[in-house]
């Protein structure tokens, strides 16, 4: 749907096919590999005929223009086909590698600490690394705990890596700024906004990585939210705004490198900040935002920043316990009242 000139209301999983789609189609260099990102496409032979694009649907019709050199079904092996990625990042293509839950880094971990974010490092600067991992976070969909974790604080504590967490206003432009970065970059996609609409530019376009944004104006509170958790935040803020307290919402958007700058801005303003972070507490983005606020901004705070965040433990799979489990509005604002007592 056109809603302005060069414009168009597409799904984030849309944006994402399509930022991929442009990139290759601008560079021929740019490959992706995965498990079941071109379906049973390319199988005709087996009987097989499906052009499903992944259990996501955001590689659909790829394998179809671009053809099986550069669209790579691959075995179940994640270790086998991140290192396959990195290794042809480092020696002249542009690699996207789609983890399909980030669950699953662990048996890829090597290939991503001390090969995609040391090689740069340790070859002097003579090689770059222009790899993507497109990955998967997310809990609420009764998936269990080996398909719903947020572990975007994993790789914000490793250095050389580069990671985002869009959401959807800007995703294709994120996704374009990392196929294009010559260091490695980490892409989450949150599984709850696939199906979210927004305005998309016709013409490829990006978004610098790095920088976070204000979505909503305020006086009193500044609520941080990350991925799906701004929609949380703002929520919460509407709410707030009824019982007379003006928060100011900003989407994190990188979660390497963290733009401590523009939440600190907001804090001088503010004097409270709140951070709403779906993954697990200890060693987490909330904990590490808390941390750097108090330490370079404690003159200007009014009560101890607080965090918001899913509990200790693996994701449950109970769908009852997993709505608990989970960060939500009742819980923002029963943190914020209590910054004004």
């Amino acid at each position: 749907m056109t809603t302005a000139t060069g414009v168009r209301e597409l799904q984030v999983r849309e944006a994402i096919n399509e930022a991929i789609r442009q990139e290759m189609e601008r560079d021929e260099s740019v490959i992706i590999m995965g498990e079941e990102i071109a379906g049973g496409a390319g199988r005709e032979h087996l009987g097989i005929v499906d052009a499903w694009g992944g259990p996501f649907r955001t590689t659909v019709g790829l394998i179809q223009q671009f053809g099986n050199q550069r669209v790579l079904d691959t075995p179940l092996s994640e270790a086998a086909f991140v290192g396959t990625a990195i290794g042809a990042a480092s020696t002249g293509m542009r690699a996207i590698a789609e983890l399909m839950f980030v669950d699953f880094i662990g048996v890829c971990m090597d290939q991503m600490l001390n090969n995609a974010a040391k090689m740069r490092y340790m070859f002097g600067g003579q090689v770059k690394v222009p790899f993507v991992m497109l990955t998967r976070i997310g809990a609420g969909f009764g998936s269990a705990a080996q398909h719903s974790e947020s572990y975007y604080s994993i790789f914000s504590h490793i250095p050389g890596l580069k990671g985002v967490a869009f959401r959807p206003l800007h995703r294709q432009g994120a996704l374009t700024a990392a196929i294009r970065d010559d260091d490695p970059v980490v892409f989450f996609e949150h599984k709850g906004l696939y199906t979210n609409r927004g305005p998309v530019p016709e013409e490829s376009y990006i978004f610098p990585i790095g920088k976070a944004r204000t979505v909503r104006q305020g006086t009193d509170v500044t609520i941080v939210g990350i991925s799906k958790m701004t929609w949380i935040a703002n929520n919460a803020a509407e709410e707030l705004a009824k019982e007379g307290i003006n928060a100011e919402v900003i989407d994190l958007l990188s979660i390497s490198p963290i733009d401590y700058d523009h939440v600190l801005e907001s804090v001088r303003k503010t004097h409270r900040l709140v951070v709403v972070d779906e993954d697990t507490p200890v060693c987490s983005l909330a904990s590490e935002i808390c941390s750097r606020i108090a330490e370079e901004g404690f003159d200007y705070l009014d009560a101890p920043p607080s965090r918001v965040t899913s509990p200790h433990t693996p994701v449950p799979y109970s769908r009852a316990l997993e709505n608990i489990y989970l960060p939500n509005e009742e819980r923002v604002i029963k943190t914020v009242r209590g910054l004004f007592r």
